[in-house]
């Protein structure tokens, strides 16, 4: 019995040295990684995949796919992209799982290898603004340009790319007569060269590539990059400025500091926080944020209002500096203090007897004489009563009327002291008197 423990207990020892000569043999020890290029091109998209390339060249990797799946983006983050990809060794593989249109297609055509799923489609890469509108000429001369040198940098016909942008090329058997942007398909792109094969998923991709015994490493965007995606976003940027503006405005009316400060602070991090994970945003615009705070927080004791706007101002340019393109930055910083101030009339228009917040900002109590206020005391009492001065008047002095003294002005005449005055009018507190003599007694 000894006997059978003891050779069950040296085939369990050994069994873990019998299986890795096999491992060994089934991997080739190439290191493959494997990299999301998904959702809207824009500047934080870029800052991931500058991340991803640095990690697979330190790791000696043999090359790198992007799995594409985009609508397109950011001009100016698809040419930082096209840098990334034309600046590193590494074998780069763009797999079209889905779409790749407009800033996609123009990334893809920088790959080395493109392989694209049946139902793949790339193209209709017309430039637009922000806006939804066609871009003026200029911009369509550049990037139709830019796609033509993209073509041409993998060896590709580039009039294909170039109809993806330009509407006035003919490209009937395609799809594409003129007034149509070109979107190749899957067995299309294949046909006049723009992808290599055609692939049903990752698996057979990774066999296609002779990477079936790679090690394949994903790299996956972290929560902070997710976060920064989302934060620069341009649609996402106005709005974090408008309801950082509009709860600075608000602060500035209220006493103390409490919600809307505490939401306009807030919104304002997350836009700086955004900027500084992708890149935009240095520690000189950090510093003067963080000063801008403190002056508004000063101005909670000091009075005078001075800190408070040297506070707002220097948040204004830490705004601008820490955006991508200060014009840009500029504009969306002026909708939303415009959209801020809109924000506020309405609000207190419409909502504000409603809305507790707003009743602490604004008084509406009224001290009317009805319900028993006055300013000051009304001395209609005293009209054509007689005085005498005990100061001259030079118009303005001091009279005695009784046993009462009283500030008084003459007609515009000087009048020495001891002389006998009447009280001629009163308005409000301003009593006028008149000398009398012997004419007018």
């Amino acid at each position: 019995m000894r006997k059978f423990f003891r050779t069950i207990l040296l085939i369990t020892l050994l069994f873990p040295l019998a299986i890795i000569p096999y491992q060994v043999v089934k991997g080739n020890n190439d290191i493959v990684y494997y990299v999301p290029l998904e959702n809207e091109v824009e500047q934080g998209l870029s800052h991931f995949l500058e991340r991803a390339i640095k990690t697979a060249e330190k790791d000696g990797a043999k090359a790198i796919i992007f799995e594409i799946h985009t609508p397109g983006g950011r001009v100016d983050s698809a040419d930082d992209i096209a840098k990334l990809l034309n600046g590193t060794e590494l074998k780069t593989i763009g797999f079209i799982n889905q779409n790749a249109y407009s800033a996609g297609a123009y990334i893809s055509l920088y790959m080395d290898e493109i392989y694209m799923v049946p139902s793949g489609k790339m193209g209709s890469a017309a430039v637009i603004t922000q806006d939804g509108n066609a871009a003026d000429q200029k911009a369509q001369s550049a990037w139709l340009a830019s796609m033509k040198a993209a073509a041409e940098s993998g060896g590709k016909d580039p009039v294909y790319a170039m109809a993806m942008a330009d509407d006035s090329i003919d490209l009937p058997k395609y799809g594409a007569p003129k007034g149509k942007l070109l979107t190749l398909t899957a067995s299309q792109a294949v046909e006049v060269g723009y992808a290599n094969g055609i692939v049903n998923n990752r698996e057979e991709l990774l066999k296609t590539l002779q990477f079936e015994n790679a090690e394949i490493r994903d790299l996956e965007t972290t929560f902070a990059e997710d976060l920064a995606r989302f934060l620069t976003n341009p649609i996402v940027v106005p709005i974090l400025l408008s309801i950082g503006s509009l709860g600075l405005v608000l602060e500035l009316y209220s006493p103390g500091f409490g919600i809307p400060g505490y939401m306009g602070i807030v919104s304002l991090l997350l836009y700086f926080y955004g900027h500084y994970i992708a890149g935009f945003a240095g520690y000189e615009s950090v510093i003067l944020l963080v000063l801008g705070i403190i002056l508004l927080i000063l101005e909670l004791f000091i009075p005078g209002g001075i800190a408070g706007f040297l506070g707002l101002g220097a948040i204004v340019f830490s705004i601008l500096l820490a955006g991508e393109n200060v014009i840009h930055t500029g504009i969306s910083l002026l909708v939303a203090i415009t959209i801020a101030i809109f924000a506020m009339v309405i609000l207190m228009k419409i909502f504000g007897k409603k809305m507790r917040l707003l009743n602490k900002i604004v008084l509406r109590d009224a001290t009317t004489t009805e319900e028993g206020y006055v300013s000051n005391r009304t001395r209609t009492d005293l009209l054509g009563k007689v005085a005498t001065t005990i100061t001259p008047l030079r118009p303005s002095g001091t009279i005695q009327i009784d046993d009462e003294r009283v500030d008084a002005v003459s007609e515009g005449n000087f009048i020495n002291v001891n002389k006998k005055v009447k009280v001629v009018k009163v308005e409000g507190v301003r009593i006028v008197v008149r000398e009398m003599n012997e004419e007018n007694d």
